[in-house]
């Protein structure tokens, strides 16, 4: 039976034609209805699939046709498997496969794992003996790697390749160094690698009308972001309006698109701006974002959430994706979770209204990063400092021994130096850089600016102990980077205690002092005395316009000065009266004069007028003082008060 099935799908085979693939695949499935086991029938199964990119269908042909077929087609297994974003299976099979072909699938799939140092491997393995067809493709992929890997901050500073003139040469490889340009921050330098993509790719002899469609439509859309990036809305609005999102053959360019041509033009109206947002259709799983892509974008899909009240809707979300992954956490997409979570709370309150509403959610996520750094910007927002800052040390402080890469991360030590900083703790501050230092010093890629600051801010203490840490810090950094120049100086002056013989061949790669004061007037310095701040010349010349010339109008006379006016009593022997600032009648030895009625004096019986009124004297009187306020009387009736009964 095999046999005879086998025959008939060799003949069919061999009257095929090439591209034929919907033929081999109905040869192919009536060999195996015959004969379900038949290896070569469902090897040539799966390859058609795969031709008509039917990826899915190859999974499950494979999957269900048994370990044998598995072992046979593993690599259109893997392949199959990565089409569809199985990217982690993939990667694996690929793995226990020694072919040259599984590397290059092995590689793809870690690449859009965003396993960046795996892959960088793998095309190194690769480009060592490239094949003629493949070098150019090589070059291409690792461009991208390359940008790929200083997006995610996993590569080593001094590895970095700048663009070179060989990037220039197609639309590719200035598209991924203007990516890499992107990554690094230097913008100016990515929007002329993106014009030249672009207009590379026009003029490329090499693709048809609609395939340069879809390659215009990434760098156009990576253009609106870099000039958005710079403030240059007029002409990303320009680029926004020579693109079609209807063009694009992928879902992700589409979502990304629309995202960044809304920026150009921001709707004052949430609503609508919420519906522009959504109105592309949601990208599939095997069309994968990057993590530097996906978060932005769920970041500003959650910000229209809370502009369009979605309260409920936004704690719920992110409550779930919260108990999936740590608390004491810095990665970025956990950090927006629980921030969106908090402001949701909050009710979009900003102030001590949001502070009160989210405290209670602190005292159950200590640990919450993302949570601690909301809190932090709310407190700064109303001026509270000593509170921000007593937040950020009670989270560092209970970070455990297992979490001192977070406890001493860059940002974390930035955010906590800035605010002691603002209180002007800089004995603070100095201690919290050496201890940063003191733990990345011995680490692999150290962050280079937090040891930098670090060896710097100790070079300006008075202390030995000090200035031997600060030299073993620019010891570290010279290893890291030598021909820094603020590194080879930090290294010099570390050592200004010490043997100054062991670093004079680093003394002399720096400019020379003579140099340095070439065209300085030292004796005109000098007689220019202590230079003083524009605010201490300002009150001098305030204070020169305010005084008198010595000379009237320049004929000889000298303007003559009033006297000081003083009592014609005044003794300068005798003690002034302490009083003398009080009205005369406050004053202890105040006496009224005489001749004047008792009533006119401070506090006769018959004073009502702010006074206790005399009971005693009428019935009417009584009745005056406690229905009319500041009523007065004229005088004080002589006629006795009648006996009422009792």
């Amino acid at each position: 039976m095999a046999t005879s099935s086998l025959s008939s799908l060799s003949s069919i085979l061999k009257k095929s034609s090439l591209d034929d693939h919907d033929q081999i695949l109905d040869a192919s499935n009536r060999s195996l209805k015959s004969s379900p086991s038949d290896l070569q029938a469902h090897q040539v199964k799966t390859v058609a699939l795969l031709k008509l990119d039917r990826y899915e269908e190859v999974v499950k042909h494979v999957e269900s046709a048994g370990e044998d077929v598995r072992k046979a087609v593993s690599l259109e297994y893997a392949y199959a498997l990565y089409k569809i974003g199985r990217l982690s299976e993939a990667a694996d099979i690929a793995s226990s496969i020694k072919t040259r072909g599984a590397q290059h699938i092995e590689a793809q799939a870690r690449y859009r794992l965003e396993e960046a140092t795996s892959t960088s491997k793998l095309y190194k393995i690769l480009r060592s003996e490239p094949a003629d067809w493949e070098e150019y493709d090589l070059r291409v992929n690792q461009g991208a790697i390359d940008a790929q890997a200083q997006w995610l901050g996993a590569v080593d500073p001094k590895s970095i390749r700048k663009p070179a003139r060989e990037d220039l040469e197609a639309f590719e490889t200035a598209y991924n160094a203007a990516c890499g340009s992107i990554a690094r921050g230097e913008l100016g330098q990515a929007e002329v690698l993106l014009r030249r993509a672009k207009e590379l790719c026009r003029h490329s002899e090499d693709l048809t009308d609609q395939q340069k469609l879809d390659e215009l439509l990434p760098i156009a859309v990576q253009q609106i972001y870099v000039l958005l990036s710079q403030g240059k809305e007029a002409e990303a609005d320009q680029v926004a309006s020579e693109i079609n999102l209807q063009d694009a053959s992928d879902a992700s360019t589409q979502k990304i698109g629309q995202n960044n041509m809304l920026l150009t033009k921001p709707l004052d109206n949430p609503f609508l701006a919420y519906k522009a947002f959504t109105s592309t259709k949601e990208i599939p799983s095997h069309d994968k974002l990057f993590s530097f892509q996906s978060i932005p974008l769920a970041s500003n899909k959650t910000t229209l959430d809370l502009q369009n009240f979605k309260f409920d809707g936004i704690v719920s979300f992110t409550a779930q994706a919260s108990t999936k992954k740590p608390s004491s956490t810095l990665d970025p997409g956990t950090i927006l979770t629980s921030s969106f979570q908090a402001m949701a709370r909050a009710r979009n309150e900003t102030g001590r209204a949001a502070i009160k509403k989210i405290l209670p959610d602190l005292q159950k996520r200590p640990r919450d990063a993302g949570l601690v750094l909301t809190l932090v910007q709310l407190y700064i927002l109303v001026g509270d400092t000593s509170s921000a800052v007593e937040l950020v040390q009670t989270f560092l402080q209970d970070l455990g021994v297992s979490e001192q890469d977070i406890r001493f991360n860059p940002t974390l030590v930035s955010l906590y130096i800035a605010l002691l900083k603002q209180r002007g703790q800089k004995s603070r501050v100095k201690q919290e850089l050496a201890k940063a230092a003191s733990y990345w010093r011995t680490k692999a890629n150290p962050p280079i600016r937090l040891l930098s600051a670090a060896g710097i801010s100790l070079l300006e203490s008075q202390n030995p102990e000090e200035t031997r840490e600060a030299m073993v810090i620019f010891e570290k950094l010279q290893e890291e980077q030598p021909a820094d120049r603020a590194t080879i100086a930090g290294y010099v002056a570390s050592h200004v205690n010490g043997d100054l013989s062991a670093v004079q061949g680093d003394a002399d790669k720096l400019t020379p002092t003579e140099e340095l004061i070439r065209g300085i007037d030292v004796d005109a310095l000098e007689k220019a005395g202590i230079p003083q701040s524009s605010n201490a010349l300002a009150i001098a010349q305030l204070g020169r316009t305010r005084k008198r010339k010595a000379i009237d109008g320049g004929n000889g006379k000298r303007k003559r000065q009033r006297a000081s006016k003083l009592p014609k009593d005044y003794d300068a022997s005798k003690k002034p009266d302490p009083e003398r600032w009080m009205p005369m009648k406050d004053r202890s030895y105040y006496r009224p004069p005489k001749g004047k009625r008792k009533g006119k004096r401070g506090g006769g019986d018959d004073k009502t007028q702010g006074g206790v009124v005399n009971e005693d004297l009428n019935i009417d009187a009584r009745a005056t003082a406690t229905s009319v306020t500041g009523g007065a009387s004229g005088g004080s009736s002589k006629k006795k008060k009648a006996k009422g009964k009792k």
